[in-house]
């Protein structure tokens, strides 16, 4: 395939790797409790989910203006800069702090607030979620499309997202539950919150995403159909 230049693929690249890792640290700040249940379960969710969704967002907009060979190597991005934002968290997290910072936050408040974004738990738990549902939903959204043959937009932006968020918050809120970083006790109430707020958040954008995806495609003169794609996410390629 002929290597295009894109004016605008970037900066969605760019967007997606930041509401990434600003939302994964959000996650290990704070869980926000709803005050209400569905079902007998309590609706709590970790901080994070408010603006995480959004990624699944820029997630469907890359696959279906630019195919899911360029949205795979966004995916990748997005894995190594979360590894590395990990990486320096925890190495803050070693580093010896001075006795002012100790006095007036001190060394219990990083560990509080970002200790789990820096702890083994929690980044696992993030690469592995976010790196299977991205996956997962631009692949669903790749084969929709050519099964709709481009039509009925909404349908695999919700259908894919169904799936992926699926995927993204049963392994994270698993994954984070088996070392520790949440108690089992939450284990229904952060799956079921999560997903019911993910999938909301999508279904609600879905205008906007109908507004965003138009205008690339007008601009980029690119609307891409996976049609003799590899849909293998261990392939990398460059100048693509």
């Amino acid at each position: 395939m002929p290597t295009r230049t894109y004016r605008f693929f970037d900066l969605v690249m760019a967007l997606f790797v930041t509401v990434l890792i600003v939302s994964n640290i959000a996650s290990s700040a704070k869980i926000v409790d709803w005050g209400v249940s569905l079902f007998g379960v309590r609706l709590a969710f970790d901080a994070g989910t408010i603006l995480f969704p959004v990624s699944y967002i820029f997630g469907d907009i890359l696959t279906e203006v630019y195919g899911y060979r360029r949205s795979r190597r966004v995916i990748w991005t997005g894995f190594a800069c979360l590894a590395l934002s990990a990486f320096v968290l925890w190495l803050v997290r070693i580093l010896p702090g001075d006795p002012e910072w100790e006095r007036y936050a001190g060394q219990r408040a990083y560990e509080a607030i970002l200790g789990g974004m820096s702890t083994g738990g929690i980044v696992l738990a993030s690469l592995l979620g976010y790196w299977s549902g991205e996956f997962a939903n631009s692949f669903t959204l790749a084969r929709m499309k050519i099964l709709t043959r481009g039509r009925y937009l909404w349908s695999r932006t919700i259908g894919s997202t169904l799936v992926g968020q699926l995927v993204d918050t049963g392994v994270f809120v698993t994954v984070a539950s088996l070392f520790g970083v949440f108690p089992w006790t939450l284990f229904a109430t952060l799956v079921l919150t999560n997903y019911l707020f993910k999938v909301g958040v999508e279904v609600v954008m879905t205008p906007v995403t109908y507004l965003v995806v138009g205008a690339l495609k007008r601009l980029e003169q690119e609307d891409y159909y996976d049609y003799d794609t590899d849909f293998n996410p261990f392939r990398l390629e460059l100048g693509i």
